[in-house]
């Protein structure tokens, strides 16, 4: 390993700020060897988290509806994705999901509500079901419902809720250019509200938005400003109906290098591979474990995704563990089927993704 790997490697391990100059040349510079890159970024990941892989499961429990025009997202009130559209999902059917999601070896059970933020109401029931999950289930739990202040997040937390989601999702001078109905600032103070009520936060971005690598660095530096210790990293799926579609800006070699960024400004996080992982990195998601130690599965809130049986192989044909797996809810693949090809075009090709409900 080169001496500029060595270095940034200590300084990740030494609680210094990553120089983002550095951060910058990550993105940009050709001669930056990709392996040499990954394998120090795999340094850092092994040093604070070994060999573990947490797995991620969403419950998309209300979908569209939503009066916000995030450019980039299926459920909002400008898209023409063909979504299915329904109101929160009762609350038997929640708590149902979150056992069969513990049965598939899921460490955390994340919720998503569609919509600007929850009203009084809607928190209450919520913080009812967040109850009976923790007490039934036994569960990590996310809740992502929109934005939210520090009473609110403060009747969720006393529920039991152990994270709250809310995305930065790009920098706060590319926020205009994808969605008008809130500002950066709304979510900035989201994620102050749920650290004044003692949640766990969960920030990341959406990459492949038209921006560049400027923007990218900056949602790096400002989650480690805030120490967020869950980052997901979303590629942009192309969903025909979305006003923001295809920069055709990600290919598996950015992709990799914006996963090694993120380890190495904030090193101590749980970096996730979130959406578009499959059709983005494709032959590269292996690689991706090395700075990233967690993903979801199953799919996100518009667009399917690889089953657990999938996720349990790429894991552990890269050498890696599920965190808290006891083989229990693992499925055998007899030997035939551990060479079929994957058929799905929407995941072989995320331009051809219409917006499948999960």
């Amino acid at each position: 390993m080169g001496s500029d790997f060595e270095q940034w490697v200590q300084i990740a391990l030494s609680d210094q700020i990553f120089p983002q100059a550095d951060a910058l040349a990550i993105l940009s510079d050709p001669n930056i060897d990709l392996m040499r890159l990954t394998t120090a970024a795999g340094d850092v990941r092994m040093t604070y988290f070994g060999r573990q892989v947490m797995l991620h499961r969403i419950n998309d429990i209300q979908n569209g509806l939503c009066p916000e025009d995030c450019g980039y997202c299926a459920q909002s009130k400008i898209s023409d994705a063909p979504i299915k559209k329904y109101p929160l999902k009762s609350e038997e059917d929640i708590i149902q999901e979150a056992h069969e999601a513990k049965a598939k070896g899921v460490y955390r059970y994340c919720m998503v509500s569609s919509g600007r933020g929850p009203t009084a109401t809607r928190t209450q029931e919520l913080a009812h079901i967040i109850r009976r999950i923790k007490t039934e289930v036994g569960i990590q739990t996310c809740l992502s419902a929109g934005l939210m202040d520090t009473e609110k997040a403060q009747i969720l937390k006393e529920a039991g809720l152990d994270r709250l989601n809310h995305n930065l999702n790009t920098s706060e001078s590319h926020t205009a250019d994808i969605v008008t109905t809130h500002t950066f600032q709304d979510r900035v103070n989201t994620l102050t509200a749920a650290r004044s009520a003692g949640l766990d936060l969960c920030s990341g971005m959406i990459v492949g938005m038209g921006e560049t690598d400027q923007d990218i660095v900056e949602v790096a530096y400002k989650l480690q400003e805030y120490q967020v210790p869950s980052i997901p990293i979303n590629f942009l799926i192309p969903i025909a109906g979305n006003p923001i579609y295809d920069y055709n800006q990600l290919t598996p070699q950015r992709c990799l290098r914006i996963l090694c960024l993120f380890r190495f400004v904030n090193p101590k996080a749980e970096i996730r591979l979130g959406g578009g992982r499959e059709g983005h990195l494709r032959g590269l998601q292996t690689l991706a474990l090395y700075p990233a130690n967690s993903l979801f599965v199953e799919g996100y809130l518009a667009t399917r995704g690889h089953s657990v049986d999938q996720v349990y192989q790429l894991i552990q044909d890269a050498g890696f563990e599920i965190a808290g797996d006891d083989q229990s809810s693992r499925t055998d693949r007899s030997s035939a089927e551990q060479y079929q090809l994957d058929d799905n075009p929407n995941i072989l090709n995320p331009k051809t993704t219409t917006g499948v409900s999960v």
